[in-house]
């Protein structure tokens, strides 16, 4: 049997179709930037994360430039940030010219409660960032951020939907960065991000930073960037958005499924979170010492996987910083996604549990 980790040409039959026509309408019209699906998704994003501005813009890096941008932070700025993470979090502050300034997680991959630690006359903001699907703890975050007077940036990237006391992940920071990228929970057919926000003046300077530093056509206030969402990809997204809550319950089925078949195994760290509201299942990352040694055997047996993410950002030549942090390290030397997606069978899902099962000897 072979088992991808991840395969987008298994989306079923009626929605290709569906995207098809989607595509087919918007070609007749002949609208490519901006318009109603453009708006329609904005709106129905802000309905259901309960969030009063969302605004899409070209992907998920540039919603977290977007929001440090908005926030006014530049050189001689310091931002906080977790060791593991994607670059693009680090990234975007060494873009505007402030510095990343990094702190460990916790033993879940969450920046660590101790973070305030990092702050300094120079911090200006925090980047907590939702690793995996799993939300941090942003009650707490917000609390010591605003005790602090330094601004939350969300990075959402990976937990659209996720939600805790029925608030949504990207919702409680004074800007939540999304990614649409297609690996994600809600994923477009391309490139996609947007920047939620509970302030309007916030959300004015995103949305005229997005086209250029324009209020109106020809009319520049600031120096901005072409940072617009296409239309067609705004299009699909509004298709997905319809399949979500179905696609989220698929994950969570067969997340279920790896948690039950894989229970007994003592030499293997679960996420055992995973079902809970505040993650929502974008990755399933199991930790072991034998790592590679597993990755290996699997792959042996036609089944992929990831590691997300074999190296901590500190140790990244652009982003060379001195800390201590064992935390992130131990997950980039013992962590392992294994396939979780609404496209993949339960059967399939087996076929690992059993694999990995027999890779323990057990």
């Amino acid at each position: 049997m072979k088992v991808p980790f991840l395969d987008l040409s298994r989306i079923d039959s009626e929605l290709k179709e569906e995207l098809k026509q989607k595509f087919a309408a918007l070609l007749d019209k002949g609208v490519f930037s901006g318009g109603k699906e453009v708006d329609l998704f904005e709106r129905s994003i802000q309905d259901k994360l309960n969030s009063r501005n969302a605004i899409a813009c070209a992907n998920g890096t540039d919603a977290l430039e977007l929001a440090l941008r908005a926030l006014q932070i530049g050189p001689g700025d310091e931002v906080i940030v977790p060791a593991l993470t994607w670059v693009s979090t680090a990234e975007v502050v060494r873009i505007v010219g402030a510095k990343p300034i990094f702190w460990d997680t916790d033993e879940k991959g969450l920046l660590r409660a101790d973070w305030v630690k990092a702050i300094s006359k120079q911090t200006k903001a925090v980047i907590p960032v939702h690793l995996y699907g799993r939300m941090a703890d942003m009650e707490s975050i917000c609390e010591a951020a605003k005790s602090s007077r330094i601004a939350v940036i969300e990075d959402a990237a990976q937990a659209f939907g996720t939600t805790r006391n029925g608030k949504a992940a990207g919702t409680w920071g004074d800007i939540g960065c999304l990614s649409f990228y297609p690996t994600k929970n809600l994923g477009a057919l391309g490139e996609a991000g947007m920047c939620l926000t509970q302030d309007e003046k916030i959300a004015e300077k995103i949305r005229v930073l997005i086209n250029h530093g324009q209020v109106s056509r020809d009319d520049h206030v600031s120096v901005g960037r072409n940072s617009r969402i296409d239309s067609i990809q705004a299009g699909f997204l509004n298709l997905f958005l319809g399949r979500f809550d179905d696609f989220q319950k698929r994950r969570k089925d067969l997340a279920k499924v790896y948690l039950e078949k894989l229970g007994g195994l003592p030499k293997l760290g679960l996420p055992e979170d995973i079902l809970a509201d505040d993650h929502n299942a974008h990755l399933f990352v199991v930790e072991t010492t034998k790592r590679d040694e597993l990755r290996n055997f699997l792959k042996e047996k036609g089944i992929g996987t990831a590691i997300h993410y074999p190296k901590i950002i500190p140790d990244m030549e652009p982003y060379q910083s001195q800390g201590d942090f064992p935390n992130a390290r131990k997950l980039t030397e013992q962590g392992l996604s294994l396939p979780l997606n609404p496209w993949i069978t339960e059967g399939e899902v087996n076929y690992i549990t059993d694999s990995v099962i027999e890779f323990f000897g057990l």
